[in-house]
Protein backbone atom coordinates (compact mmCIF):
# COMPACT_ATOMS: atom_id res chain seq x y z
CA UNK A 1 0.00 0.00 0.00
CA UNK A 2 1.29 3.45 -0.88
CA UNK A 3 2.08 5.83 1.91
CA UNK A 4 -0.77 8.18 2.77
CA UNK A 5 1.40 10.45 4.92
CA UNK A 6 1.60 14.15 4.28
CA UNK A 7 5.18 15.22 4.91
CA UNK A 8 6.02 18.58 6.43
CA UNK A 9 9.58 19.81 6.21
CA UNK A 10 10.54 22.23 8.97
CA UNK A 11 12.08 25.63 8.28
CA UNK A 12 15.57 24.60 9.35
CA UNK A 13 15.28 21.28 7.49
CA UNK A 14 16.92 19.33 10.36
CA UNK A 15 14.22 16.70 10.37
CA UNK A 16 10.98 15.77 8.67
CA UNK A 17 7.76 15.72 10.64
CA UNK A 18 4.54 14.11 9.52
CA UNK A 19 0.94 13.96 10.44
CA UNK A 20 0.04 10.60 11.95
CA UNK A 21 -1.64 8.06 9.68
CA UNK A 22 -4.87 8.66 11.57
CA UNK A 23 -4.63 12.41 10.94
CA UNK A 24 -3.99 11.76 7.25
CA UNK A 25 -7.00 9.46 7.01
CA UNK A 26 -9.11 12.03 8.84
CA UNK A 27 -8.00 14.67 6.36
CA UNK A 28 -8.95 12.41 3.44
CA UNK A 29 -12.28 11.65 5.11
CA UNK A 30 -13.15 15.35 5.40
CA UNK A 31 -12.05 16.13 1.86
CA UNK A 32 -13.99 13.28 0.26
CA UNK A 33 -17.04 13.97 2.46
CA UNK A 34 -17.02 17.56 1.23
CA UNK A 35 -16.43 16.55 -2.40
CA UNK A 36 -19.35 14.10 -2.13
CA UNK A 37 -21.58 16.81 -0.66
CA UNK A 38 -20.53 19.16 -3.47
CA UNK A 39 -21.29 16.54 -6.13
CA UNK A 40 -24.68 15.76 -4.60
CA UNK A 41 -25.54 19.46 -4.26
CA UNK A 42 -24.59 20.27 -7.85
CA UNK A 43 -26.48 17.21 -9.10
CA UNK A 44 -29.60 18.14 -7.13
CA UNK A 45 -29.36 21.75 -8.32
CA UNK A 46 -29.54 20.60 -11.93
CA UNK A 47 -32.27 18.03 -11.24
CA UNK A 48 -34.43 20.09 -8.85
CA UNK A 49 -33.53 23.55 -10.15
CA UNK A 50 -32.60 24.91 -6.71
CA UNK A 51 -30.12 24.39 -3.86
CA UNK A 52 -30.87 21.43 -1.61
CA UNK A 53 -28.61 20.33 1.22
CA UNK A 54 -27.99 16.69 0.48
CA UNK A 55 -27.18 14.15 3.11
CA UNK A 56 -27.95 13.35 6.70
CA UNK A 57 -25.87 16.10 8.30
CA UNK A 58 -26.60 19.80 8.28
CA UNK A 59 -23.05 20.88 7.40
CA UNK A 60 -21.45 20.66 3.94
CA UNK A 61 -20.38 17.02 4.19
CA UNK A 62 -21.75 13.64 3.13
CA UNK A 63 -19.85 11.16 5.30
CA UNK A 64 -20.87 8.25 3.09
CA UNK A 65 -18.41 9.59 0.50
CA UNK A 66 -15.71 10.10 3.14
CA UNK A 67 -16.11 6.53 4.33
CA UNK A 68 -16.23 5.37 0.71
CA UNK A 69 -12.91 7.08 0.06
CA UNK A 70 -11.40 5.45 3.13
CA UNK A 71 -12.70 2.03 2.06
CA UNK A 72 -10.96 2.52 -1.28
CA UNK A 73 -7.73 3.72 0.33
CA UNK A 74 -7.56 1.18 3.14
CA UNK A 75 -9.19 -1.98 1.82
CA UNK A 76 -9.51 -1.89 -1.97
CA UNK A 77 -6.02 -0.53 -2.62
CA UNK A 78 -4.76 -4.08 -3.13
CA UNK A 79 -6.87 -4.31 -6.30
CA UNK A 80 -5.57 -1.12 -7.88
CA UNK A 81 -3.18 -2.95 -10.22
CA UNK A 82 -6.09 -4.90 -11.68
CA UNK A 83 -8.80 -2.44 -12.81
CA UNK A 84 -11.25 -5.18 -13.81
CA UNK A 85 -11.04 -6.82 -10.41
CA UNK A 86 -11.23 -3.42 -8.69
CA UNK A 87 -14.36 -2.58 -10.72
CA UNK A 88 -16.22 -5.75 -9.69
CA UNK A 89 -15.05 -5.81 -6.07
CA UNK A 90 -16.09 -2.13 -5.74
CA UNK A 91 -19.54 -2.95 -7.13
CA UNK A 92 -20.05 -5.62 -4.47
CA UNK A 93 -18.51 -3.72 -1.55
CA UNK A 94 -20.22 -0.39 -2.25
CA UNK A 95 -23.59 -1.95 -3.04
CA UNK A 96 -23.51 -3.69 0.36
CA UNK A 97 -22.32 -0.44 1.98
CA UNK A 98 -25.03 1.67 0.29
CA UNK A 99 -27.72 -0.86 1.16
CA UNK A 100 -26.62 -1.00 4.83
CA UNK A 101 -26.58 2.80 5.16
CA UNK A 102 -29.97 3.11 3.45
CA UNK A 103 -31.44 0.39 5.65
CA UNK A 104 -29.99 1.97 8.80
CA UNK A 105 -31.34 5.45 8.02
CA UNK A 106 -34.76 3.97 7.28
CA UNK A 107 -34.80 1.78 10.40
CA UNK A 108 -33.58 4.51 12.76
CA UNK A 109 -35.20 7.64 11.35
CA UNK A 110 -37.63 6.56 8.62
CA UNK A 111 -35.37 8.60 6.33
CA UNK A 112 -34.77 7.89 2.64
CA UNK A 113 -31.94 10.00 1.23
CA UNK A 114 -32.09 8.10 -2.05
CA UNK A 115 -34.85 6.03 -3.56
CA UNK A 116 -34.23 3.59 -6.41
CA UNK A 117 -37.65 1.91 -6.33
CA UNK A 118 -38.38 3.08 -9.87
CA UNK A 119 -34.96 2.03 -11.18
CA UNK A 120 -34.26 -1.14 -13.15
CA UNK A 121 -33.12 -4.13 -11.03
CA UNK A 122 -33.37 -2.47 -7.64
CA UNK A 123 -33.36 -4.18 -4.27
CA UNK A 124 -35.90 -2.63 -1.90
CA UNK A 125 -35.21 0.77 -3.49
CA UNK A 126 -31.88 0.99 -1.67
CA UNK A 127 -29.57 -0.18 -4.45
CA UNK A 128 -29.99 -0.73 -8.16
CA UNK A 129 -27.96 -2.00 -11.09
CA UNK A 130 -27.17 1.42 -12.57
CA UNK A 131 -25.74 2.92 -9.37
CA UNK A 132 -23.95 -0.29 -8.44
CA UNK A 133 -22.16 -0.14 -11.79
CA UNK A 134 -21.52 3.56 -11.18
CA UNK A 135 -19.69 2.65 -7.94
CA UNK A 136 -17.36 0.44 -9.97
CA UNK A 137 -16.59 3.35 -12.31
CA UNK A 138 -16.13 5.70 -9.34
CA UNK A 139 -13.59 3.26 -7.82
CA UNK A 140 -11.57 3.28 -11.05
CA UNK A 141 -11.67 7.10 -11.34
CA UNK A 142 -10.87 7.46 -7.64
CA UNK A 143 -7.86 5.12 -7.65
CA UNK A 144 -6.30 6.23 -10.91
CA UNK A 145 -7.14 9.93 -10.98
CA UNK A 146 -8.80 11.55 -7.96
CA UNK A 147 -6.82 10.06 -5.06
CA UNK A 148 -3.38 10.59 -6.64
CA UNK A 149 -4.32 14.21 -7.45
CA UNK A 150 -5.63 14.89 -3.94
CA UNK A 151 -2.65 13.16 -2.35
CA UNK A 152 -0.15 15.18 -4.42
CA UNK A 153 -2.02 18.43 -3.78
CA UNK A 154 -2.14 17.80 -0.04
CA UNK A 155 1.55 16.88 0.04
CA UNK A 156 2.36 20.15 -1.71
CA UNK A 157 0.09 22.22 0.57
CA UNK A 158 1.30 20.48 3.71
CA UNK A 159 4.89 21.32 2.84
CA UNK A 160 3.91 25.02 2.96
CA UNK A 161 1.85 24.97 6.17
CA UNK A 162 3.40 24.41 9.62
CA UNK A 163 2.55 21.06 11.16
CA UNK A 164 1.02 22.71 14.22
CA UNK A 165 -1.43 24.66 12.04
CA UNK A 166 -2.37 21.48 10.14
CA UNK A 167 -3.09 19.68 13.42
CA UNK A 168 -5.20 22.62 14.65
CA UNK A 169 -7.19 22.58 11.38
CA UNK A 170 -7.78 18.82 11.62
CA UNK A 171 -8.86 19.10 15.26
CA UNK A 172 -11.19 22.01 14.47
CA UNK A 173 -12.77 20.13 11.57
CA UNK A 174 -13.17 17.09 13.82
CA UNK A 175 -14.92 19.10 16.54
CA UNK A 176 -17.26 20.76 14.03
CA UNK A 177 -18.02 17.36 12.50
CA UNK A 178 -18.82 15.77 15.88
CA UNK A 179 -21.09 18.70 16.78
CA UNK A 180 -22.84 18.40 13.40
CA UNK A 181 -23.32 14.63 13.89
CA UNK A 182 -24.74 15.10 17.40
CA UNK A 183 -26.99 17.97 16.30
CA UNK A 184 -28.23 15.96 13.31
CA UNK A 185 -28.97 12.88 15.43
CA UNK A 186 -30.92 15.03 17.90
CA UNK A 187 -32.85 16.76 15.11
CA UNK A 188 -33.77 13.55 13.29
CA UNK A 189 -34.62 11.77 16.56
CA UNK A 190 -37.14 14.46 17.42
CA UNK A 191 -39.00 14.14 14.10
Amino acid sequence: MESTSLVVITEDNRFNRKLTKFQCYLTYFFIFSFVGWLMETIYSYFVLGHFANRGFLFGPVCPIYGFGGLILILFLDKFKNNPVELFFVAIIVFSIFEYAIGYGLDALYNLWLWDYRNEFLNINGRICLFYSLAWGVVAIVFNYLLFPMVKNFLSFISSKIPLKLQVIAINLCSMIFVIDVLYSFIQYSSL
